[in-house]
């Protein structure tokens, strides 16, 4: 009784271990044979490479293999890239080619199962606006693609999660802004090696900001083909460069030019190294450095280049007491002395590197502020003395009868007054008395015993 009880559940077990076990087959057989199909019918896979261009595609293939590293899904149709676009986290991929699509739009959560992107290509799409933490979850991206699209705004906060960033490719858009927050981040700033904002909208650049920028940075950073508004600074900043022999403004010379403040986006191009034959610009001399007496400099070799050895070579009457090369290839100098003026050359060598940095050194044979202060009160003295000199010459010397009228009358008070003292003593009893004016012509004016005279003679 007891062997036919216990039959029918020994049957049911194996049924149900046998279920969980063809379920456990499907599951993990079915990615297997997904990925197979995707293989055959849409991607050419090699490894952990799976190219898929030119499929026609709307939207990313589904069911992708984890174990994918580079995704090539250029040349296609889709339109938006969503946050399930991928149903599985993609630990291992690390590039991701999205070129030539029609995408408008990316999901605020696109890029959340693919944190692991060091290269990201959106070039050639139809994107018009960069949301703010678009690209938060990507903390290792290096290089991000955007050129040829259409985009015109750009949120402060979109770059926001980019840590690891080198390269931004931001060329042939819409943009009317610098990126400027890539270059405030002082931690982000030391990888970054190129921004590329050039053909924009650009009308003006930040640059108190990219004045600060170490020079092997400013070597990449190209903005030629934007509609900027002509102004010296502008001119000496590019000047500067232009001296510096920096890439940006040495291979694209003729890309550089701007726009009078008056001029419509597109015209009236004007060479910005021209601008100071047009609007009378200083002379630009860089690495130029003022000093004093024993006051204490530092000079900055700041070169084109970033990893590479700099040895500094001083004038030959320089005292080599006063020399300190500092660490981080800056040469640090004083106490100042007169001699110690000339020109300061830092030499940067490594494997294909050959630079000589050239700072000149002027120090002024006075100490800080004493100089300067004595000769501007000497200046100052001097031209009060010169003004009261003027003030005493045209009162006193200078005869101007400016206003015949006013001439005229002082003529006639002065007659009157002399009249007036010859023909009217004062009464020595001190009692009032009444003034009898003679001379007066028929109109009422006063004559002088002198005209009187000279008018008898006359007659």
């Amino acid at each position: 009784m007891e062997t036919e009880q216990t039959l029918p559940f020994a049957g049911c077990f194996k049924a149900y271990a046998c279920s969980r076990v063809m379920l456990l087959l499907l599951l993990f057989v079915h990615p297997a044979a997904a990925s197979s199909s995707l293989c055959q019918d849409l991607c050419i896979c090699s490894s952990d490479i799976l190219s898929c261009p030119q499929r026609n595609l709307t939207t990313p293939p589904t069911h992708l293999p984890r174990y994918t590293a580079v995704l090539d899904l250029s040349f296609n149709s889709i339109l938006r890239l969503r946050a399930d676009w991928t149903a599985v986290s993609l630990r291992s991929l690390h590039t991701l080619l999205l070129s030539h699509n029609n995408l408008h739009s990316l999901s605020p959560d696109a890029f959340t199962k693919v944190k692991r992107l060091k290269h990201l290509d959106l070039s050639s799409n139809n994107l018009t606006y960069l949301d703010e933490f678009v690209f938060e979850p990507l903390p290792h991206l290096e290089v991000l693609m955007l050129y040829n699209n259409r985009i015109g705004l750009i949120d402060r906060l979109s770059f926001s999660g980019l840590l690891s960033l080198q390269k931004l490719y931001l060329s042939q858009n819409r943009v009317t802004r610098f990126p400027l927050e890539l270059l405030k981040d002082r931690n982000r700033l030391d990888k970054l090696r190129l921004v590329d904002v050039s053909f924009n909208r650009i009308r003006s650049l930040p640059l108190a900001e990219l004045k600060t920028v170490p020079t092997w940075l400013k070597d990449s950073v190209y903005f030629h083909g934007n509609p900027l508004l002509c102004s010296c600074d502008l001119y000496s900043a590019l000047s500067g460069w232009q001296q510096r022999d920096l890439r940006p403004v040495s291979e694209f010379t003729d890309n550089h030019t701007c726009v009078q403040s008056w001029s419509p986006i597109g015209g009236g191009k004007t060479s910005i190294l021209q601008l100071h034959l047009q609007l009378n610009c200083s002379e630009v001399r860089v690495r130029d450095e003022e000093a004093f007496l024993n006051q204490i400099l530092i000079l900055d070799c700041d070169s084109r280049f970033r990893d590479a050895t700099k040895n500094w070579i001083a004038p030959p009457l320089v005292n080599q007491s006063i020399l300190l090369p500092l660490p981080d290839g800056q040469l640090q100098l004083g106490p100042l002395q007169a001699e110690d003026s000339g020109e300061y050359r830092c030499v940067v060598e490594g494997e294909g590197v050959n630079e000589t940095v050239v700072v000149t050194v002027r120090v002024y044979n006075s100490t800080y502020g004493f100089g300067d202060g004595l000769n501007t009160a000497y200046t100052t003295l001097g031209c009060c003395i010169l003004t009261i000199v003027l003030v005493f010459i045209y009162l006193y010397l200078v005869p101007c009868p400016c206003c015949p009228g006013k001439a005229k009358m002082a003529y006639e008070e002065s007659c009157y007054a002399s009249n007036l003292s010859l023909t009217n003593p004062p009464d020595p009893q001190g009692a009032p008395h009444v003034a009898f004016y003679e001379g007066k012509d028929q109109n009422g004016g006063v004559k002088c015993d002198a005209e009187e005279n000279d008018e008898d003679g006359d007659r």
